[in-house]
């Protein structure tokens, strides 16, 4: 049982640290597209993925359209606040592509556009707030799919 995130274009490195830290723990693969916000010599996501960070198997990519590109027979989810259907909803697979957005403004209109049929979201319970923070909704994502395929 595995999966692979996808973080394309993040923007924190505390927040990609913590979900490097979260792939190795779930036995999952990262997929980093850029451009990032950072270095991947940024203390903080050094600091944020501890020591673990040099265990954690990493794909680069220099842009989306060359991850997709790699990927296209792959089945993928595509987080996002504008989804009509919960995350629980989602039929889980192993190996399956668990596609997330920068931190600032989520996945882009032609991504979702391209793969609307292929959305969740985590249903927020509040107006006061718009999303939450990154390495949270990966986390809540790949444990729902872990305890589905368990």
């Amino acid at each position: 049982m595995s999966f692979n995130i996808v973080l394309i274009e993040p923007e924190i490195p505390n927040n990609t640290g913590n979900i490097g830290r979260l792939a190795l723990a779930t036995g999952s693969t990262l997929h980093l597209i850029k451009p990032f916000g950072f270095e991947l010599s940024d203390k903080r996501l050094k600091r944020a993925g501890l020591d673990y960070w040099q265990h954690l198997n990493v794909i680069i990519y220099e842009n989306a359209e060359s991850f997709f590109e790699q990927h296209h027979d792959r089945e993928m989810i595509f987080f996002t606040a504008t989804a009509k259907r919960n995350h629980w909803q989602v039929d889980y697979k192993d190996e399956m592509f668990l596609v997330f957005g920068k931190e600032s403004v989520g996945l882009s209109k032609a991504i979702l556009t391209q793969h609307q049929d292929k959305t969740a979201k985590i249903p927020l319970y509040s107006e006061h707030i718009r999303s939450l923070n990154l390495a949270n909704a990966v986390a809540i994502s790949i444990y729902e799919g872990l305890r589905q395929l368990d």
